[in-house]
């Protein structure tokens, strides 16, 4: 048995990360020492490590909560997870999408701020309803 001090250093997991996911469900309380002391067992700190594994690939709590369900299921679906992975990597597309529109937005309109104007023509664009190439549906992303 670890204490949280152990089982944030071998699942990657910052102390106060792994307390907020005890009290938000994403991961059961651990059994307590005599003395008070959160203790971790081995499986413990593995869904630690499977939860932070998940969060650095951007799902959110609720999918993860989903998956560490599924892994209790011997006869867990491979075709659910692949559904919400393929749902997670069409939103992580579209994000992609949004901040290249916005990187070109940007790149044009400081590309503005070039001929050393009191005036600035980037702020006047920004300014405006609209700017740059990105029509008004895409400014308000």
């Amino acid at each position: 048995m670890f204490t949280i001090g152990k089982a944030s250093e071998q699942s990657g997991v910052n102390i106060e990360t792994i307390r907020y996911y005890e009290r938000s469900g994403v991961v059961p309380n651990p059994g307590r020492s005599a003395g008070g002391r959160r203790l971790y067992s081995p499986d413990e700190i593995a869904k630690l490590r499977f939860v932070r594994r998940c969060r650095d690939l951007g799902f959110p709590i609720s999918i993860i909560q989903t998956f560490l369900s599924l892994t209790k299921q011997s006869d867990r679906s491979c075709g659910e997870v692949k559904t919400l992975a393929e749902s997670h990597l069409d939103e992580i597309n579209t994000k992609i999408e949004n901040l290249t529109l916005f990187r070109k937005a940007l790149l044009s309109l400081s590309a503005n701020c070039d001929d050393g104007t009191a005036a600035c023509p980037m702020l006047d664009a920004l300014m405006k309803d609209g700017f740059g190439e990105l029509g008004s549906e895409q400014s308000r992303l």
